[in-house]
């Protein structure tokens, strides 16, 4: 059950549903989870500064249980979002951070409960 959250300064207008669907498609394949778990959430138009500076940029937070928990598989992870993001949003890699977070069952709320328990 990955969450993925895309911060951007770039306008509204870039990204509308087809561009969610194809980054949680992206997003799924790259830390290989099936589409139907993946939570996604894109917010543009946010005043954001990267490296000094405030040309457009991404910010993407990838949070998930058992897949972003080493620097082994965070690196291919990290490729694929890459070379989708840079293509897309036509930005250079130094406009773009990735931020990964292993999450535990316990982290993950679902269904009145956490996912420890379902």
């Amino acid at each position: 059950m990955p969450f993925i959250e895309l911060q951007t300064n770039l306008p509204l207008a870039l990204f509308q549903e087809d561009f969610v669907r194809r980054l949680s498609s992206c997003a799924a394949e790259a830390l290989g989870k099936p589409e139907e778990r993946m939570n996604v959430v894109v917010k543009p138009d946010l005043a954001m500064l990267i490296s000094g500076s405030c040309s457009p940029c991404v910010m993407l937070s990838v949070s998930a249980v058992a897949v972003t928990d080493s620097a082994e598989k965070n690196k291919q992870h990290s490729a694929k979002l890459f070379e989708f993001l840079t293509k897309e949003l036509n930005l250079t890699e130094d406009r773009i951070v990735i931020v990964f977070h292993a999450l535990q069952l316990h982290q993950v709320g679902k269904k009145g409960t956490v996912m420890s328990f379902l």
